[in-house]
């Protein structure tokens, strides 16, 4: 049985549907997301669950109870805001320790203080339980944000945007640390977040939204690895896709390659016409292998420098394709001619 279950959640925003008939699952102890892109209905579904908004329809399951008509307070979630919403009036310890005198969990005054302090020592605030807040860094501020949240053990936990308003060096750190923390806790999170790399380092399972609908869920890695139509695929920048038609002897013939593709996987009846992805890892510009039957011709249009890699656009028989080299390695001039072959395995039917 599901720890988490929604079923056919329906929401009306100004008379227009902005969620529809969302249904999913989550299992005790995942680590879930909720990504997609803005007005797709992720942040309305985190509010629903905690109760600070009602569905025109569907029902949500949490251990099996039923949560229609619970309030928000009794509901045993914890939510934790983008803005982190602490009191700037009150110390870190206070801060965090004003959770649990809110869900009541705790009635004793030294049990609260140090189940307090406890939680701070989880999110490597100890020692900064006087300070004031308004002297916190944005990653400290967010850390004591989630401590308070954690601080009621809570049986679910909603993190919305938890990382939005952080620095790039500051959020990577906390891409790491953010998981391990939630994990040693042993709770239930669900997160919210339109930046699918943060998704992807986040979460066991990822829900993907698309105006108001589920259109994918499942590990980061089967995602990825197989999105589920060409929307999927444009979502997380996979942009190697080509027109493709199936032919007689069950392969793919692809515009760029002059012999039909075997890709290995089941394709539907020839003559059908649809949308092949091919990963950047199946691209090889030059060597190795070249015996390979699947080979191209094309012309090195832009290289673009990513730190770690090059980005590069070539064009073949009208279609651009995207690679990428590892920096350190010759690079192609723009400009230049380059042979190069793809790997079969790297094709994706999408239909």
């Amino acid at each position: 049985m599901p720890f988490l279950e929604l079923i056919n959640i329906h929401k009306v925003y100004e008379n227009a549907p902005l969620l529809r008939g969302v249904s999913f699952s989550v299992d005790r102890g995942t680590i879930a997301c909720l990504l997609g892109a803005s007005g797709s209905g992720k942040t309305t579904l985190l509010r629903i669950m905690a109760g600070l908004e009602a569905p025109e329809q569907g029902r949500i399951l949490l251990e099996n109870e039923d949560l229609t008509g619970v309030p928000t307070h009794r509901r045993g979630i914890g939510l934790m805001f983008q803005d982190y919403a602490l009191f700037p009036h009150k110390t870190v310890v206070q801060n965090v320790a004003f959770g649990l005198k809110m869900s009541r969990n705790v009635e004793n005054k030294g049990a609260i203080t140090a189940r307090a302090r406890e939680m701070l020592d989880v999110v490597g605030m100890a020692g900064f339980e006087q300070r004031d807040v308004n002297e916190l860094s944005g990653g400290e501020r967010q850390r004591v944000a989630l401590a308070r949240s954690l601080a009621p053990r809570p049986r679910l936990l909603l993190l919305d945007e938890p990382l939005g308003a952080l620095d790039r060096n500051l959020r990577e750190r906390l891409l790491e640390e953010l998981p391990a923390i939630l994990r040693r806790v042993g709770v239930t999170a669900i997160t919210v977040t339109h930046d699918q790399e943060e998704a992807f380092a986040l979460a066991d399972r990822v829900i993907l939204l698309n105006e108001g609908q589920v259109v994918q869920a499942g590990q980061p890695e089967s995602i990825y690895d197989r999105p589920a139509n060409v929307w999927v695929a444009r979502f997380l920048g996979l942009d190697n896709l080509f027109a493709a038609t199936v032919t007689a002897s069950g392969q793919v013939s692809l515009p760029f390659i002059s012999q039909p593709v075997t890709m290995g996987a089941y394709l539907p009846v020839a003559g059908t016409r649809g949308t092949v992805l091919v990963h950047t890892w199946g691209f090889h510009a030059r060597g190795g292998q070249m015996q390979s039957p699947y080979r191209f011709i094309a012309q090195v249009r832009r290289r673009s420098f990513h730190g770690h890699l090059y980005r590069l656009t070539l064009a073949s028989s009208g279609e651009m394709l995207h690679l990428t080299l590892p920096a350190g390695n010759a690079l192609p001039d723009v400009g230049s001619t380059v042979e190069g072959w793809i790997d079969p395995a790297a094709l994706r039917w999408l239909g």
